[in-house]
């Protein structure tokens, strides 16, 4: 069992985030869902919380209320491979309502704050090369979407 497991508010839509998230990245499922009985405190059947896993990370969502609103205080980060990977869930957590942010931040449709990073950025990033270092980050704080290949020119100074 993972010692320390990020909790996510919610106020409903549970069960739509379980399946976008779910169906992210390899190694995820839905591991437990308790709903409310009739006893409450929500309408019975509604789901209370769910155990989650994305990359064998685990998650638990709550059906709290609209008491916390999630905000960019909190993020999740995913570390991609290749430009295929960091296209491929910029749409998916962007689609339906989700928002663009800046260097490769974005909010999906639920309010969820994400980080879509190529792992070669932190590659570059951690260059003695401190002038590669300067121009990848003016790079980087133009983009909403991580483009490795444009990165990569900026780092070569291209």
């Amino acid at each position: 069992m993972q010692k320390i497991v990020a909790n996510l508010w919610f106020d409903g839509r549970i069960e739509e985030a379980l399946d976008l998230y779910t169906s992210l990245l390899p190694d995820s499922r839905v591991l437990n869902i308790t709903r409310h009985g009739e006893a409450g405190p929500g309408p019975s059947g509604d789901i209370m919380f769910a155990d989650f896993e994305l990359a064998g990370q685990a998650f638990t969502i709550i059906n709290g209320n609209t008491f916390f609103k999630p905000n960019a205080a909190f993020s999740l980060c995913i570390n991609c491979d290749d430009q295929p990977e960091v296209d491929r869930l910029w749409e998916a957590l962007t689609t339906n309502g989700g928002a663009e942010s800046q260097c490769g931040w974005l909010t999906d449709r639920f309010g969820v704050s994400w980080q879509i990073t190529p792992t070669r950025l932190g590659e570059m990033m951690a260059s003695d090369d401190t002038a590669a270092v300067g121009r990848v980050t003016a790079a980087f704080l133009k983009m909403k979407k991580l483009d490795i290949a444009e990165l990569e020119r900026a780092f070569r100074d291209e």
